[in-house]
């Protein structure tokens, strides 16, 4: 796809980190969802030289935001003054799951509590609005806000030179299928409401990466995914 984008599967559920390096400031880049394997993570920015300028969170579930908390608490993260740099963005729907993500993850919770990874709420925490444009690192991430999956989830498009249109989709859509909803805070009819109305009128070549499996493009799905077969017009 293109060597500025990263990503791989982490933790338990195979959750997908990406890091978004910037063309225009090589140093600099931007992490999408950050799993609770944040070691594997700091090797990857340290092997590469970078340095994270913002994070973005799709949704607040724990394998997805679990390994924030260490990732802005590394040193190379801190101010000469030890105050955190890097913004976290999360839609504020899900503020409650990163501000207590054991308490909120049932047995996954239970699993960061025994792994003695830092759970401190990041200093900087954003929220996130329909239509936000979040910028860093020369690039610009307009948030969907896609509900159903949990109530703040949100999906993310990117344009760069000389790419066709990312989506960056958590888990409202997979390869094949849909994000669950029988969580707290999931809605079948809201997540199809969401995608029939924001992912579904982007162009066939939308490149989505997900939060967990293979990439894929919006008009594959539209084609053959069976979730989306009753949204075609």
């Amino acid at each position: 796809m293109s060597d500025l984008i990263y990503g791989a599967p982490l933790w338990l559920a195979g959750t997908n980190f990406w890091a978004i390096q910037s063309a225009s400031s090589s140093k600099e880049c931007i992490l999408v969802d950050v799993p609770p394997d944040p070691q594997a993570i700091l090797a990857f920015l340290r092997e590469r030289s970078l340095k994270v300028v913002a994070i973005i969170a799709t949704h607040g579930h724990i394998d997805h935001i679990g390994g924030v908390p260490s990732i802005v608490e590394a040193p190379e993260n801190l101010s000469a003054s030890h105050h955190q740099t890097i913004g976290v963005h999360l839609h504020e729907a899900d503020h409650d799951m990163i501000m207590d993500p054991i308490g909120s993850s049932g047995a996954l919770g239970a699993e960061l509590a025994t792994s003695g990874l830092s759970t401190r709420p990041p200093e900087l925490l954003y929220d996130i609005c329909d239509g936000e444009v979040i910028k860093g690192a020369g690039m610009a991430f307009t948030a969907l806000h896609t509900p159903g999956h949990t109530r703040g989830s949100t999906c993310f498009k990117l344009a760069l030179a000389d790419l066709d249109p990312l989506l960056f989709s958590g888990d409202h859509l997979f390869a094949g299928s849909i994000g669950r909803t029988d969580l707290p805070g999931g809605s079948y009819e809201e997540l199809m409401n969401s995608m029939a109305s924001k992912i579904i009128p982007l162009p066939d070549n939308t490149i989505v990466l997900p939060g967990h499996g293979e990439a894929t493009t919006v008009g594959r799905e539209r084609a053959t995914n069976p979730y989306l077969a009753e949204l075609k017009s």
